[in-house]
C-alpha cells in the first residue's frame, strides 16, 4: 500500500482540527458525562465482556468483546440526534486539561438504526488508548433537525479501573461464540470417514461451547455423501460420517442424550461438486428455537446448507 505523503497527512489533520473548531464555534449541542456522574460498568462471562458507559441526555456507549471475535465499539440512542452520513471521531482533552490539541482518529459512518455508530477493532483500540491517556473520545455529526452539530463525548473518568476487569474478562473467553458454532461443516475425501486435525480443532471448539452454554438441548449430526456409488453405500458410509463426528462429540464430554444421528446418502446434494457433498453437517439448537421447515422424515431442510 502506497504511504501517504506527510504534507498531505498534515493537511488532512488540519482539515479536521479546523472542522471540529467550526463544529466547536457553532452552539453544538454536547452530551457527556461530568466528573460526578461518569460511570463505567463492566458485564462479564465466558460468552462475551462489554464496558458500558450511560451518556446523559443521548444513550450510551459500549465497548464490546465477544468469544471468538475482536472488541468492537458502539454508540446507542433510542433517539435519533445525528443526521446519517459521515462525521468525525476525535480524541481531546477534558475542560479541565486546556491547551492540548485534539487527535483526529478519522472519519466515521452514521446511520439511523438504535445504534447509529458502530467500530471496528482498531478505532476501538485508538478509542481505548485515548481513554487511558486521560482523554475523550467525541463523535461530532450534524444533527439529524438542522445543521448545527452535535457532539457524544465518551468520559475518561472511571474507564481505567473497570479496563483492567475486562482484560481479565476477555482472558476467559470462550474460543468461539453460538453464531460462529451454530452450523458447523465437517468436509470429508472420497471414501473416507477420518477426521483431519483441522476437523478435531473445530469440534473441540463445538465441545467448549456447548459444555459452557446450558440452553443448547439438542445437537444434529447429518452426514452426506456425493453420488457416486450405489445408494445402499452411500446410506452405510453417510451413517459412518455422521457416527465418527458424533462419537468424537460424545468422548469429549457432549452429553450423549442431546446428540441426534442422521444419514442421508446423496440425498440432498449442495452443489454441483462431489466435493462440497461429501460432508457431515453440526447444528446446534438452544432452547425456544425450532426449525423454519421439518420434513416428514425428521430431515431439517436448512441443515445441508450449514
Amino acid at each position: 500500500m502506497a504511504r501517504i505523503p506527510a504534507f498531505l497527512r498534515g493537511a488532512a489533520i488540519a482539515g479536521a482540527c479546523s472542522w471540529l473548531a467550526s463544529a466547536n464555534a457553532v452552539q453544538a449541542a454536547t452530551y457527556g458525562a461530568g466528573i460526578e456522574n461518569s460511570q463505567w460498568y463492566l458485564s462479564e462471562s465466558v460468552f462475551e465482556c462489554t464496558l458500558v458507559h450511560q451518556v446523559p441526555g443521548y444513550g450510551r456507549a459500549v465497548f464490546r468483546h465477544r468469544a471468538g471475535e475482536s472488541l468492537s465499539f458502539f454508540l446507542e440512542s433510542e433517539t435519533p440526534m445525528m443526521r446519517p452520513g459521515r462525521g468525525m471521531l476525535v480524541v481531546e482533552a477534558p475542560s479541565w486539561r486546556p491547551g492540548t490539541a485534539p487527535r483526529p482518529l478519522g472519519r466515521v459512518n452514521v446511520d439511523d438504526s438504535r445504534r447509529p455508530v458502530s467500530l471496528d477493532s482498531r478505532l476501538a483500540m485508538s478509542m481505548v488508548q485515548g481513554l487511558l491517556e486521560g482523554m475523550d473520545p467525541t463523535v461530532t455529526r450534524e444533527s439529524w433537525y438542522d445543521s448545527s452539530p452535535v457532539r457524544v463525548k465518551v468520559s475518561n473518568i472511571n474507564f481505567a479501573g473497570q479496563f483492567s476487569g475486562y482484560r481479565a474478562c476477555t482472558s476467559g473467553l470462550l474460543p468461539v461464540n453460538y453464531d460462529q458454532v451454530k452450523r458447523s461443516r465437517i468436509p470429508f475425501s472420497s471414501g473416507s470417514t477420518s477426521l483431519s486435525g483441522a476437523d478435531r480443532e473445530l469440534l473441540d471448539d463445538i465441545v467448549a461451547y456447548v459444555q459452557a452454554d446450558s440452553t443448547v438441548e439438542r445437537i444434529f449430526v447429518d452426514g452426506h455423501t456425493d453420488s457416486s456409488g450405489s445408494r445402499i453405500d452411500n446410506r452405510a458410509l453417510s451413517e459412518e460420517r455422521a457416527n465418527v463426528v458424533a462419537e468424537y462429540l460424545i468422548g469429549e464430554g457432549v452429553d450423549a442424550d442431546i446428540v441426534t444421528v442422521r444419514a442421508h446418502a446423496d440425498q440432498y446434494p449442495v452443489s454441483g461438486s462431489p466435493a462440497d457433498n461429501r460432508r457431515t453437517t453440526i447444528r446446534l439448537q438452544r432452547e425456544g428455537e425450532r426449525p423454519d421447515l421439518q420434513q416428514a422424515s425428521g430431515y431439517d431442510a436448512a441443515t445441508p446448507n450449514t
